[in-house]
């Protein structure tokens, strides 16, 4: 079994910043897309940023210039660095990612959500 624990979210004013991070554990043979998504009330959940194994990143145009998916391979951990909030940028965050298992099976992951509200 695969654990995704995250972590930073919170209460923030308009043009604050907050760092998130997503730590996996367990069964992990290799990771390959790690990523944030995110869903606002009464909103579907959407993508926010991914980033590969490699380093390769890809992020909604609604935070290109603000926030910043990095990566530890060695730590299993991936972050959003969020600058710049905005009160539309409060949502519930969920880390997601897809890995090959100990049984080099190919699994999706999601954790939690942690909840970014950002007051105006």
């Amino acid at each position: 079994q695969v654990q995704l624990v995250e972590s930073g979210g919170g209460l923030v004013q308009a043009g604050g910043s907050l760092r998130l991070s997503c730590a996996a554990s367990g069964s992990i043979f290799s990771i390959n897309t790690m990523g944030w998504y995110r869903q606002a009330p009464g909103k579907q959940r959407e993508l926010v940023a991914t980033i590969t194994s490699d380093g390769s990143t890809n992020c909604a145009d609604s935070v290109k210039g603000r926030f910043t998916i990095s990566r530890d391979n060695a730590k299993n951990t991936v972050y959003l660095q969020m600058n710049s909030l905005k009160p539309e940028d409060t949502a519930v965050y969920y880390c997601n990612t897809d890995l090959r298992d100990r049984y080099y099976r190919i699994r999706v992951y999601w954790g939690q959500g942690t909840q970014v509200t950002v007051s105006s």
